[in-house]
């Protein structure tokens, strides 16, 4: 399966025949595969299905341990890891589900910062099936179940059976009619809301965001680290009377070059930390990232006490792959997911910020319906050379077809390099042409990012600096 798994956004053709379930002893594999063929669209927004069959399974709404929920257009995956890295040091069995995964699957499934073993998934699966198809012995009226929707019930069955203190669950699509919102938080966090899925959510940040705020539940508390939320998050939430934790309101933050601190409002219990370090995840957003997890330890403190030196260790020793990853070399490597106009536009700052490199190489492959010219604006006064990627999806857009519309817009800026049929070629040929003090960006798409990272991560020495045929 192709790096960042298959929540495609279009139909797929409807198999001539029904699948056949995988039988005992069978991969994980064949079971991803299974999961792709037994429903005939990959996105199916609404909860009546799912919730059937996770019902046959004992599943939900409450989960049992703490539950926190994180929607938002970018930053989720950062708030579940710095909130993962965090309750680890502290002492808690922690259970995260993110999607979607670079290179393995299991990574969407960690438990106490591991991925998940592959067995315990394939056993979950087995369940969910079962599930899915109780009573129906010929497999004619099983409950269909989109590849998101099948996946999330097996992992979210997999984490009630860890034995854990919390669980961090990230929202893949929107929020209000994803699966994840099946199950009651004890804390949500909206980060950013932008425009992204449209086609799903809405023009707007105001649709958009009244999706997303379909995660709160009545009275609960919910973090909003947007500094700017919509107006719908805010109404939804007087709405349901939920106790709303704003960015700018109920707790801020504030630094220096070399620390930062935060503080909650006297109302808030007036908690400070100051001489913070900051996170290991690279980025100016990452301080929004982290102010918003602070809250949602305040939220959760009389069950889930956190010291402030579990927060400082928390904090150094946070990973996640993909985001703003520096990767030292000649040339220097940099790994970002940035998928849609406001992450590239934080990836351009970030760029910017690192300081002066004689020439950037872009290497590039995205989605055909992401807003491909608004990307391109915001970071080519930095790309000095375009590399551009097939990608194995069927709704990815081609390196040709990328590389003719990047070609159309008027004041493109940069040197079209090529097209190739996949990242690790089109990194390879960046890699050929760079010069040493040179930096390589590789973003678009999990999938572009993937696409580089399936061996291990990269390091880079530019040809020219290879010892020379011949030489000692």
């Amino acid at each position: 399966m192709p790096p960042g798994g298959l929540r495609q956004s279009v139909p797929m053709s409807e198999p001539s025949s029904t699948p056949q379930a995988p039988v005992q002893g069978a991969s994980l594999t064949e079971w991803l595969s299974y999961c792709e063929r037994i429903h005939p669209t990959t996105i199916d927004m609404g909860l009546e299905r799912v919730r059937q069959v996770a019902q046959r399974l004992g599943l939900g709404p409450r989960l049992p341990c703490p539950v926190v929920t994180v929607a938002g257009t970018n930053g989720k995956g950062s708030t579940c890891a710095l909130l993962e890295s965090v309750l680890t040091a502290a002492g808690y069995r922690t259970g995260v589900y993110t999607s979607p995964h670079l290179v393995r699957f299991e990574e969407r499934c960690r438990l106490s910062g591991a991925s998940i073993e592959s067995a315990e998934l394939i056993a979950a699966f087995a369940c969910v099936e079962s599930a899915r198809c109780q009573n129906d012995v010929k497999n004619q009226s099983a409950v269909s179940l989109t590849y998101f929707e099948f996946t999330t019930l097996a992992i979210v069955l997999a984490l009630s059976r860890a034995d854990l203190d919390v669980i961090v669950l990230e929202v893949g699509l929107g929020g209000r009619l994803d699966a994840v919102n099946l199950f009651d938080s004890d804390c949500a966090v909206i980060t950013s809301v932008d425009i992204d899925h449209t086609e799903y959510l809405g023009p707007d940040r105001e649709s958009i965001g009244r999706e997303k705020a379909g995660i709160m539940r009545a009275g609960c508390p919910v973090v909003v680290s947007d500094p700017v939320p919509p107006q719908s998050v805010l109404d939804h939430a007087r709405e349901l009377d939920a106790d709303v934790w704003l960015l700018g309101r109920d707790f801020s933050f504030s630094g220096d070059k070399q620390q930062w601190g935060w503080a909650s409002v006297p109302e808030r219990g007036g908690r400070r930390y100051s001489g913070l370090a900051y996170p290991a995840l690279r980025g100016a957003n990452q301080l929004l990232n982290a102010s918003g997890v602070l809250a949602v330890l305040e939220t959760l403190r009389q069950r889930l006490p956190v010291t402030a030196q579990a927060i400082r260790t928390g904090f150094s020793l946070v990973d996640w792959p993909g985001r703003f990853q520096i990767v030292p070399g000649q040339p220097a490597l940099v790994l970002d997911v940035a998928h849609n106009p406001h992450s590239v536009a934080a990836l351009a700052l970030n760029l910017d910020a690192m300081g002066y490199y004689p020439a950037t190489h872009a290497v590039f492959g995205a989605m055909a319906d992401k807003d491909l010219p608004a990307m391109w604006a915001r970071i080519a006064p930095l790309v000095d050379h375009w590399y551009f990627t097939d990608l194995p999806l069927s709704r990815a857009a081609s390196a040709e077809d990328l590389a003719r519309q990047w070609s159309g817009l008027t004041g493109a800026k940069g040197v079209l390099a090529g097209v190739f049929a996949a990242p690790q070629q089109a990194l390879d040929a960046a890699v050929a042409a760079a010069d040493p003090a040179d930096r390589i960006v590789v973003f678009g798409s999990f999938h572009t990012v993937g696409g580089v990272l399936t061996h291990g991560t990269p390091r880079l020495s530019a040809q020219h600096l290879s010892p020379s045929p011949g030489s000692a």
